[in-house]
């Protein structure tokens, strides 16, 4: 990764990843007989179901749910919950996943409990933090359908770089905005084809929690994730992360945070990257499919930063070109908190 200081824009260099038809009507005629995986009454009152013991995993936990698998109620609640807590699941699918275990494993650990179970301390907690119902009802605008909207991002990026890289349509900015994958948005509400304003949907009520200044950021490169504390040294946030790989590692030891770029360009240049075979360099304009995402918190050492991400679904089960990479909402968060100076330890 490289950034480039401008007096007009902050440049984010290589990361560390027509529009898409919401339905076609037939589809729309079938979806609008069936009805919704869950009501919002069903998962108010659900509790996640038991795990299946993984004999492989040293800990025992369950294995991440194949994709498959069906979403379970009482997941989605917990991980509305979390996700209001701050402390993040990554994106809400209603799925078993280590995102998920260590979301509830950090939160667990703030409040004085130990271990990562799913148990009535926990959802107690979690509800007590904040008693709202776990979804709420939207109803479609037309400024959520309006575009212009881009084809799905290529791995081409001069592909990229023409197309632009705004929301592919209306249900991926809705699921975007309310932090959860398009599928279960849409199987929550089978009826909508997000094309028609005025349609009523039901959605995660996540809200929009600011986190007090950040004074110290801990990211973990073996768990994957990114701890944020206070100047008083408590945890205000956990968040999973895609940190680097083989072969383009994260760095290691102590950098700081030099600044925040809001909406940033993202620039390949074959000069100063080790990766990608493109042999001119390319800027991909900002917006939310950018391969940084919606925000860029620069580090002190050249080229690496935090930042977010165009696919929320593959935070912390993909690598990363050497930067730490979010959920696009969680790094708007952690952005949101940190100033210049705010130390990044990389352990």
């Amino acid at each position: 990764m490289r950034l480039i200081l401008a007096s007009t824009a902050l440049l984010a260099l290589a990361a560390c990843g027509a529009p898409d038809p919401e339905a076609s009507p037939a589809a729309s005629d079938r979806a609008a007989a069936a009805s919704p995986i869950f009501t919002a009454e069903e998962i108010d009152r659900a509790l996640p179901a038991a795990a299946t013991p993984d004999p492989a995993a040293p800990s025992g936990e369950a294995p991440d749910a194949p994709a498959a698998a069906r979403p379970d109620p009482g997941l989605v609640r917990l991980q509305i919950l979390l996700d209001r807590s701050r402390f993040s699941p990554g994106v809400i699918d209603g799925l078993r996943g280590e995102n998920t275990r260590q979301a509830v494993a950090a939160f667990r650990k703030a409040e004085g409990l130990e271990g990562d179970a799913i148990d009535d301390a926990l959802m107690q907690r979690l509800a007590a933090a904040d008693p709202r119902a776990a979804t709420t009802s939207y109803v479609l605008t037309a400024e959520d359908l309006a575009g212009p909207f881009s084809p799905p991002p290529s791995d081409d990026l001069a592909t990229q770089a023409r197309q632009g890289v705004r929301y592919t349509g209306p249900r991926e900015r809705l699921a975007e905005r309310f932090h959860i994958t398009e599928a279960l948005l849409q199987a929550l509400n089978p009826g909508v084809d997000f094309r028609t304003p005025g349609q009523r949907l039901l959605v995660p009520a996540v809200g929009d929690p600011a986190l007090p200044a950040v004074a110290r950021i801990v990211v973990d490169k073996t768990e994957r994730a990114l701890r944020a504390f206070d100047d008083a040294g408590r945890l205000v946030a956990f968040y999973p992360a895609s940190i680097g790989s083989e072969t383009n590692p994260a760095p290691s030891g102590t950098l700081r945070v030099n600044g925040v770029a809001p909406e940033p360009d993202y620039t390949f240049d074959p000069d100063e990257l080790s990766y990608g075979s493109g042999d001119e360099t390319v800027v991909v304009p900002p917006g939310p499919n950018n391969p940084v995402g919606s925000v860029w918190i620069d580090l002190s050492r050249d080229g690496y930063g935090i930042h977010g991400s165009p696919d929320p679904a593959k935070i912390a089960k993909t690598a990363s070109h050497g930067c730490v990479r979010l959920t696009n909402w969680d790094a708007e968060q952690l952005a949101a908190a940190v100033k210049p100076g705010v130390e990044v330890r990389f352990i």
